[in-house]
């Protein structure tokens, strides 16, 4: 991937040195500020990382059991010889230039989210996490936060390397961003208080999770069109990616067994098939992963 052309944005934040106030003031896991998709994308994110995810949950309710008076954030850019932050920086400036386009499209304007790298543990506006959350967005805050050791961990336990393995990464939690800025977080979370299932094979966590994977394929397809900055092998870089992480290879993996009904982010199939629908066409209109009778 020739990620170099990418112009680079201004919206990552440095945290790694710990500071405390990396994402903002916390908020109690579960509580009336954090909203129900996020909980469950750290259920979802819990069954990434092979964790227990009740336990998880349960650490981080810990953490955040009180509410947290607000600390200014960090606003320091990452230094300019670090290449892992420039691409970082790289994708994200594609991002933002991609939903930029697509929202203007639509009549309306993209607001770009804040990336913000952190090393071991970070405080978020959805509580505190630590790394073995991975990579997650935050609705509270608007931001991605990003612990690049996770992309260590995806070449040498999943089997996913590659740098655009890793940007899809980047474009899946922007697609989430993408979803709240869109409102259509705010539907399912109002969806779920009306009793809907969001566990399951066809769950609304499944198809929140395989939309932002859409939204990334659509991202990659603006991408290339504006770029031309794939190489050979980038795209199965992507799909490789998009398989190591379904639910049913991870469970397999974890468990020795594959419980559908316990679902969050959708099978590897259905994560592939996703984002192929992104990618093939670049249109947002073809993500509608909530009106699909087969994921």
């Amino acid at each position: 991937m020739l990620w170099k052309k990418g112009r680079r944005s201004d919206n990552v934040v440095d945290d790694r040195d710990g500071s405390p106030g990396g994402g903002g003031g916390g908020l109690r896991i579960g509580g009336k500020g954090l909203s129900l998709t996020a909980v469950v994308l750290v259920v979802g994110f819990g069954l990434l990382t092979g964790q227990d995810p009740l336990q998880l949950l349960a650490e981080l309710s810990g953490q955040t059991s009180h509410t947290q008076s607000p600390s200014p954030a960090s606003t320091k850019a990452p230094p300019a010889n670090d290449q892992q932050a420039e691409f970082v920086r790289s994708i994200l400036g594609d991002t933002e230039d991609t939903w930029r386009q697509v929202f203007a499209q639509m009549g309306r304007q993209y607001k770009d989210p804040t990336l913000v790298l952190f090393r071991s543990q970070v405080r978020s506006g959805c509580g505190n996490a630590t790394s073995a959350t991975g990579p997650f967005y935050c609705p509270a805050d608007q931001k991605v936060y990003l612990d690049m050791d996770f992309f260590r961990e995806m070449s040498t336990r999943f089997g996913a390397a590659g740098d655009f393995a890793q940007a899809y990464v980047i474009a899946h939690e922007v697609g989430h961003h993408v979803q709240n800025l869109l409102g259509i977080s705010a539907k399912v979370d109002a969806a779920a208080q009306r009793g809907q299932p969001m566990e399951g094979a066809s769950g609304l966590s499944v198809r929140l999770e395989l939309q932002a994977d859409c939204f990334a394929g659509v991202w990659a397809n603006n991408a290339q069109k504006r770029l031309n900055w794939l190489e050979p092998g980038d795209i199965e870089e992507a799909l490789n990616a998009a398989n190591a992480i379904g639910d049913d290879r991870l469970q397999q993996q974890g468990q020795g067994r594959v419980v559908p009904d316990s679902f969050t982010h959708g099978s590897s199939a259905q994560r592939v098939r996703w984002f192929k629908t992104g990618f093939a066409k670049g249109d947002i209109n073809q993500c509608d992963t909530f009106a699909a009778q087969n994921l």
